[in-house]
């Protein structure tokens, strides 16, 4: 029941946190969702550093893990918004900025795990 709670808290500080990113980033008139992609792209930079941080001697307490990538992580990013958005530029026929939006998400997603994993081997 604790494990559940922690996944909880953490969701929904990463939701907040995600709603207000969404909130002052997204712009219609701009085209690409900046801001869904930017917590996307930063969730998995941090969901990286914290199970580098939660692999590498035990750093970080199980607790603290599933609080932080699970819940925090959890609700910060969002796949659900992401496929919606998508399918926005699909419906509207814009498939430049559906193109544009998808590989860089992917593509930049990934490459954010994989450098907080190399900053925690580095660096602590």
């Amino acid at each position: 029941m604790k494990q559940a709670l922690l996944v909880f808290i953490g969701g929904g500080f990463g939701s907040v946190l995600r709603f207000l990113v969404g909130k002052y980033l997204n712009n219609v008139e701009a085209g690409i969702p900046y801001g869904t992609f930017i917590v996307n792209v930063l969730g998995s930079l941090l969901i990286g550093i914290i199970l580098g941080l939660a692999a590498k001697n035990d750093t970080l307490s199980p607790n603290q893990t599933l609080f932080l990538a699970t819940g925090f992580c959890g609700g910060f990013t969002t796949f659900s918004t992401f496929a919606y958005e998508n399918h926005v530029f699909l419906k509207s026929g814009d498939f430049t900025s559906f193109a544009i939006y998808t590989i860089a998400s992917f593509v930049l997603g990934f490459l954010a795990v994989f450098l907080g994993l190399y900053v925690v081997k580095t660096i602590f």
